[in-house]
């Protein structure tokens, strides 16, 4: 579907025909459940800012604690 609600016939078109290299015949027999399978998974989505956010916030970025075999910049002599 694209944004507007409605089925994106010439995309699938593109993808069935085009991207596939489907005869016409064979892309209009194939149901949608299949032409989505041999299309495979859909690519995932780009993160925006707002996700970044979200992850940034779970997973803050702290200092590593040195090995206790080795010692810390305050140990050197």
């Amino acid at each position: 579907m694209n944004p507007s609600g409605s089925f994106d016939w010439p995309a699938m078109m593109r993808a069935g025909i085009a991207g596939l290299g489907l005869a016409p015949e064979a892309f209009w027999a194939l149901t949608p459940a299949e032409l989505r399978l041999l299309l495979g998974p859909p690519e995932p989505t780009p993160m925006d800012r707002t996700r970044l956010s979200d992850l940034m916030r779970s997973f803050p970025d702290t200092p590593a604690k040195p090995p206790a075999d080795r010692p810390t910049d305050t140990q050197i002599p």
